[in-house]
């Protein structure tokens, strides 16, 4: 095979599974390099390891002996050959301990360096770093809260009710807490002390203000270990439940261009200053006109293709060629938005309760004409696991307009055939005709407010 880009390996691991294994089983393929598929005793029939290069076994189903079992990846990448690691997201993607094993195994992570995981992985030390660099941040404690309850109730005061307790190691939705009175607040303390303890081994919460009517805007970031750092486009992922993202598109829809532009070239800034390499995303919330940083994901996010497509830069690809030394070659007069994109999650579940529905895939017809892709490794027969993640594809559209991408996106929900397990796609198929939606510029909170109607929590 020809490779078109000299990196220093030619053989990556993927130490994921789903759709993202097959992403990166793709770029890894268009530039030339092996690919090895890491996958658990669940995982032994997926469809796309026939399509890899090389394939192994890592371990039983649950994922603590599996996907996150450090050792045993790094077995698999020494029995396969294998140079590089790519973590995809989830599992141990944002782990300093997998990133430090990695290099001190001689290979490559395909990702940023470990001390930039810890410092942003970290929410206090995150936000101090981006104070440092002068992205603007949610109004809060200055670091962790100590123990004494009068500076806590000082501190709470300043901000102004209502605030918001949350764990520094935290994410996902958990260890976060509403507050909205002094009443309320020390019991809040300890409990979302104890949460934190609980999920992420580590006691430290702080306090911020609460923002009643936020958006969720996100700026993907690409850096070179030359210096180089763009911004490639910004993300509008408010329309969640419990923090977890439901549709997401690109550009966010009526906000100010430059504005956009102002706080990307913050984060392009503050990525130079702390040594950033890789891909990354900022997380921000927007209210007001107003961008308040919350934190940073330092790796590949689920959401990248809307950026992909509408920027026509593949950011798998880049990952891989960053992690390999190369300079990015991109300049951030280069890059440029053309048109808008939707994803939509499709996932094997009950559409209105949530509740996880797997099982086998009895039939599946994919949509398609101009401006459609989907991003799935389910195929007729397959069998979605209950040990995972219930995702079934990822359905994205592009249009050259907000309008269009809509109506395409509308059209291919109803092409899409899903029969077997239930899925969520008649929901998407409902907030895609939702007027609210539909306008554009919806806050965090729109979703569960519809499902509030329905008597859905």
């Amino acid at each position: 095979m020809t490779r078109p880009h000299a990196l220093p390996f030619s053989s990556v691991l993927i130490a994921n599974r789903g759709e993202i294994a097959l992403r990166i089983q793709r770029a890894c393929r268009t530039l030339g390099l092996r690919s090895v598929c890491a996958y658990s005793e669940s995982d032994r029939h997926a469809p796309y390891l026939q399509s890899a290069d090389a394939a192994i076994c890592i371990g039983p189903a649950p994922a603590a002996k599996s996907y996150l079992n450090i050792e045993a990846i790094l077995t698999a990448a020494e029995l396969t050959g294998a140079e590089a690691i790519h973590p995809g997201y989830g599992f141990l993607s944002e782990n300093v301990d997998f990133a430090q094993a990695v290099h001190a195994s001689g290979r490559v992570f395909i990702g940023p360096p470990a001390e930039a995981i810890r410092v942003m992985g970290n929410k206090v030390a995150a936000k101090r770093a981006m104070l440092a660099a002068g992205v603007p941040c949610v109004p809060g404690s200055g670091g962790a809260l100590g123990e004494d309850e009068a500076e806590t109730a000082r501190i709470a005061a300043d901000i102004g009710y209502p605030v918001i307790l949350k764990a520094a190691g935290g994410g996902g939705g958990r260890g976060m807490r509403i507050v909205r009175s002094q009443a309320e607040l020390f019991k809040a303390v300890q409990v979302t002390r104890e949460e934190a303890q609980r999920f992420f081994a580590n006691p430290d919460i702080y306090i911020e203000k609460f923002l009643e009517h936020p958006r969720h805007v996100e700026i993907q970031v690409l850096c070179d270990s030359h210096g180089e750092a763009v911004w490639l486009s910004d993300r509008d992922c408010s329309l969640q439940r419990r923090h977890q993202k439901v549709i997401e598109e690109a550009p966010a829809p009526d906000i100010d261009r430059s504005a956009i532009a102002a706080i990307g070239e913050r984060c392009a800034e503050a990525c130079r200053r702390i040594g950033y390499i890789g891909a990354g995303t900022f997380e921000f919330l927007f209210e007001d006109g107003a961008f308040y940083f919350i934190e940073m994901n330092t790796r590949v996010q689920v959401e990248h293709p809307v950026t992909e497509m509408v920027t026509g830069i593949d950011i798998v690809a880049a990952q891989l060629r960053i992690a390999g030394g190369e300079p990015l070659g991109l300049r951030q007069r280069d890059i440029g938005i053309s048109g808008h994109a939707l994803e939509c999650r499709i996932n094997a579940e009950d559409p209105f309760t949530f509740a996880p529905r797997p099982g086998l895939i009895e039939d599946l017809v994919l949509p398609g004409g101009p401006g459609v892709r989907v991003d799935t490794h389910v195929t007729r027969g397959y069998v979605i696991p209950s040990s995972y993640d219930s995702m079934i594809a990822k359905l994205i559209v592009h249009g050259a307009t907000r309008a269009e991408a809509l109506a395409r996106m509308r059209l291919a929900l109803s092409e899409l055939v899903i029969a077997g397990p239930a899925c969520n796609a008649p929901l998407h198929a409902e907030l895609l005709c939702d007027p609210g939606f539909v306008a554009g510029g919806v806050d965090i909170h729109h979703l569960e407010k519809l499902l509030e109607k329905r008597g859905i929590a």
